[in-house]
This record gives structure tokens, sequence and C-alpha cells, in this order.
């Protein structure tokens, strides 16, 4: 397939602001794209033209331009958490035997927006469009913890914690040392909180902002998987989300 060399110049360019260089000068792209500077001028006059290249007045300083963020918000606005997580949901069902839940933050509830049945499934008490607990929930745990302090303190103004089980939190206190513990380690548990004989693992997912705007679950019972296997189920379930975190443009 033939390349366009000024189109591919001109992405290159683009290509050489990070978050480490914001900002270069006129010589500093040249050196670094090994072009003769007239050559450079063109594309970047060509860029700025069009709202990809800005150029600062008084420095006279090159960076990239707010037609990027146009074009990244309707990428971002387009993408579909539920179709781009199918593909991983059934790999970790495949790979584990186990149910794979997908559970987006909806008020102070998380709700069931994708699941796959692992062939030795036992649990059929999830569905999707279901709404679940977050104070006994992995999902719900995840999905609170990684609110800012005040998204937080308004998700849990008025909650009632209802005691599911013997294992359920049920204070305030409770809950919000369970979600520091979250936060630090990454990924929540439910050790049969929310339904006997029921233990889950769950781990965030980040868009490319570092919002955690969704949960990846597994779903096990306590008679068929001990802790030495919830820990490795754990394991697959971070590489999974890991992989959609990037797909989203997660670099953290």
């Amino acid at each position: 397939m033939p390349i366009i060399q000024a189109l591919d110049r001109a992405l290159n360019i683009i290509e050489l602001f990070d978050e480490q260089t914001k900002e270069l000068k006129i010589t500093e792209i040249s050196s670094r794209m090994k072009l003769h500077k007239s050559t450079v001028h063109s594309l970047l006059k060509t860029l700025q033209l069009h709202g990809y290249i800005d150029q600062d007045e008084q420095t006279g300083k090159y960076r990239l331009g707010m037609k990027l963020v146009e074009k990244g918000q309707l990428l971002l606005q387009g993408i579909d958490i539920r179709g781009l997580a199918r593909p991983h949901l059934q790999a970790l069902s495949a790979a584990t035997g186990q149910t794979a839940h997908l559970v987006v933050l909806e008020g102070s509830e998380g709700i069931y927006i994708d699941k796959v049945e692992g062939a030795k499934a036992a649990i059929r008490y999830s569905r999707i469009g279901r709404r679940v607990s977050l104070h006994s929930s992995a999902v719900g745990k995840v999905l609170a913890a990684f609110r800012s302090e005040q998204e937080r303190s308004r998700l849990l103004m008025d909650y009632r914690f209802e005691k599911r089980t013997g294992h359920t939190i049920d204070s305030l206190g409770l809950f919000l040392t369970e979600l520091a513990r979250v936060r630090q380690e990454g990924i929540a548990y439910d050790r049969e909180e929310n339904e006997p004989g029921v233990r889950c693992v769950a781990s965030p997912i980040y868009d490319y902002s570092g919002q955690v705007i969704a949960a990846m679950s597994i779903s096990t019972m306590v008679s068929q998987v001990d802790e030495a296997e919830l820990q490795r189920l754990a394991q697959l379930l971070r590489s999974e989300t890991g992989s959609i975190s990037r797909e989203l443009g997660y670099r953290g």
C-alpha cells in the first residue's frame, strides 16, 4: 500500500508531542524529524490551518491544537464499553469456567450491563439489568472506592446498609475502611456478603482520564473455589481489566 509522504510526516509531527514534550521550537521539530526547516514550516502551517497544531505568539513554540480535543471527544462519545468489554468477559469466563460480570454505577447502586456464564458456574441469581448494592458486592465496592471524596460523600449520604448475610458490612465506618483497602490493593472482594455460599472478586476499569467507569467481576461458589484459587482468578481478572483500560486510553 503506497504511503502519502506529506501526510505521514504531518502525523509524525503530531506524535512528537506527549506529556513530557508539550511545546517544541521549529528547529527542534526539524531536528527530530530530520527534515529541512522550510519543509517542516509548511507542514506546521497546514496543521495549524486545520487546528491540529497551535503556536504560542509570545515564544513562537508549537503545541497540539484544540481540534484534537474536539475529535477525541467524538471518539470517546462513540465508545461502547459493553461492546469493548465483551471479548474480555468471554475470555475470562472461558479461562476460569466461572461467570464474569460487567457492572456500572447508576445512582447509588451498581447495575449489571453484561455477563458471560462459565461452564463450571452454579450461580444463576445475576442477570443483565439487575441492581446490586454497593456495600455488599465486590463490584459495588470498586465503583464506590475510586470516586473522589466529595462524590463518595454524596453517594453514601443517607445510604442504608442492609444486612444481607452474617458477613455483610453494616455501618458507614466499616465500609469506608473497606473502601480504603480496595483503593490500596486495587481489587475488591465479596466474601459471602451478598449471597450465602457465594464469593466474588472485582477489579476496576479506567478510562483515558483515569476515572473508573465500570467494574468487572468473577463470581464463584465457596464450595468449589478455595482461597488460593480465588487469588489466581483475581490475577486473571486484573489482566483483563487492565487490557480494557488500555484500550480506553488509560496510561496509569
